[in-house]
């Protein structure tokens, strides 16, 4: 893992070096500026992962400094204050300004390690904090005590210890996204930082921007890479990215080092690419849809998640696991599952793998009454996801499913009505449905409609 960058910002050459010296023996990376601009600049040059600034500089001061870099958002890294004149009334400001701490000069040197150890602490319970708001589900190790699971966790501790690049790719729901957190956890980058992006939840136009970070004067915007920087990026959906990003992203492995968006300086970073699809990649590959070069950069390590189906015996396991974690977590009254109700669903195929199990259980929780979830209650709820009959043909109804989820089927089920209307021409289709030739294809793929039964 990268050692912690700490940016020293202060007019004074010999407090500047003393803290460096001190910083360095401590195992951190140290940069230094001598006044307001050369911070700025250091800023762009490479992302901190702490700043020590000083309030009273020449050119610009250490409070109008932290007001231009939390201007419209968080600062990007914890910010400690030194000052040898501070006042309440700075010290408040710097406070409200979003600065971790307050130290005054002359400098203790035990209390500015505590207190930078602090502030790493602090920056990482909130980091961990945001990111499991995020999850759709807060697993910390995989479910299941199948042969399957137990195989598949041995394969992903064996690849946390290597550095390369990976793939995992499975169905929608399999748990891609909590392999790939699992594989950071046991990794030597497990204290750094675990950042997630989406593809398919970002347009082509600010994809790159959102990766690479942009600048604009003054203001740096520090995108996912150097987020993930010393940690571990996860990108979903990467089938989905477009060319041009892949190139740039292809690059960082290359170099280690890429540009932000209106930046002309390279910016090195040092990171693990964890990469998730529910898309064949060699197919893509061969349709010319996607890199050759990253592909093969990509599956040195791949993991494949099979479906639920496949490892049926992990149900009892993983209906247990949902049903303490909605107790404990979201206060819903405990029930538990009948012999029966677990039989059936064992059996049961689970389209939606265990992201569908999940919501299951939590609707059974909600809705349901009883201490016992019989068989008549998993027949009822299950069979919600059969095609009701509407008298103008059939519409599927997924209520079970997450919004994604149900949005996807509907635009499945749609598209592929609209392509048999425009007799499987997907150039008629484009213009009846008003999308981008280049983009519809991609959505088609991600759907998994073949438009050329469609011209049979």
């Amino acid at each position: 893992m990268t050692a912690r960058h700490i940016l020293v910002v202060d007019d004074e050459p010999d407090i500047r070096e003393l803290v460096r010296e001190i910083l360095e023996d401590e195992g951190y990376t140290v940069s230094t500026a001598e006044s307001g601009e050369a911070a700025r600049k250091a800023r762009r040059a490479r992302r901190p992962d702490l700043i020590l600034l000083d309030i009273w500089m020449e050119d610009v001061d250490g409070i109008s400094l932290l007001r231009e870099w939390s201007e419209g958002a968080d600062l990007p890294c914890p910010v400690i204050m030194m000052s040898g004149h501070g006042t309440v009334e700075t010290a408040v400001e710097a406070t409200r300004l979003g600065a971790y701490d307050f130290i005054e000069k002359p400098i203790s040197l035990a209390k500015l390690l505590l207190t930078i150890e602090r502030a790493f602490e602090s920056e990482k319970l909130h980091r961990e904090n945001v990111g499991l708001r995020r999850q759709v589900q807060l697993v910390l190790e995989p479910v299941g005590r199948s042969p399957a699971m137990e195989q598949l966790r041995e394969q992903a501790r064996k690849i946390a210890q290597h550095t390369s690049w990976v793939l995992i790719d499975g169905e929608p729901g399999t748990g891609k996204g909590t392999f790939a957190r699992y594989i950071h956890e046991q990794s030597q980058r497990r204290d750094g930082p675990f950042v997630e992006i989406a593809v398919g939840s970002i347009s082509e136009v600010n994809s790159a921007a959102e990766l690479f970070g942009h600048e604009d004067g003054e203001k740096i915007h520090y995108g996912r890479l150097e987020q993930a920087n010393g940690g571990t990026l996860c990108i979903s959906d990467i089938a989905d990215m477009d060319m041009q990003t892949q190139t740039r992203l292809l690059s960082v492995f290359q170099t280690n080092s890429f540009t932000r968006l209106g930046g002309d300086e390279d910016v090195e970073v040092d990171l693990r690419l964890i990469a998730t699809t529910q898309c064949n990649l060699e197919e893509e590959v061969a349709a010319g849809r996607f890199r050759d070069d990253l592909f093969y950069h990509l599956n040195v390590v791949p993991l494949h998640i099979p479906a639920l189906r496949k490892h049926a015996d992990d149900v009892h396991d993983l209906l247990n696991f949902y049903i303490d974690y909605f107790v404990n977590n979201e206060m819903l009254a405990y029930r538990h599952f009948s012999v029966a109700a677990q039989n059936r669903l064992r059996t049961y195929e689970w389209p939606g793998n265990v992201r569908e199990l999940k919501n299951l259980v939590q609707r059974l929780l909600i809705l349901g009454s009883g201490e016992e979830i019989g068989i008549d209650e998993i027949e009822q709820s299950i069979s919600r996801l059969a095609t009701p009959s509407t008298g103008q043909g059939t519409v599927p109804q997924a209520y079970d499913l997450p919004l994604r989820e149900a949005r996807e089927q509907f635009e499945k089920n749609y598209l592929e009505h609209q392509l048999s209307a425009a007799g499987g021409s997907v150039g008629k289709l484009a213009k009846r449905v008003g999308m981008e030739r280049t983009h519809l294809y991609r959505k088609l793929r991600a759907l998994g409609i073949d438009h050329k039964k469609g011209a049979e």
